[in-house]
Order: structure tokens, then C-alpha cells, then sequence
């Protein structure tokens, strides 16, 4: 258990990977951020 672990937070982190465990920004958050910073007119 520890960096070379996939199924462990620390393993995810380490190979740059997105799972279960370490759950992604969700991609609704980030399009809402977006479309309010957004110039109107």
C-alpha cells in the first residue's frame, strides 16, 4: 500500500490517475464558472 498502489488515493495521485477513490472536478462546476465570468452583450 502506498505510491505503486492503484486502488489507494496516494497511488491515484502519484500516476496521475482519476478514479473512484479520487474523484475528478465535475465538469458541471467548471461550465458554470465559465458561463458566468462570460462578457454579455
Amino acid at each position: 500500500m502506498g505510491r505503486g498502489d492503484i486502488k489507494t488515493k496516494k497511488g491515484k495521485i502519484f500516476s496521475k490517475s482519476f478514479g473512484k477513490v479520487r474523484s475528478a472536478k465535475t465538469r458541471k462546476n467548471t461550465a458554470a464558472k465559465a458561463a458566468a465570468t462570460a462578457p454579455k452583450g
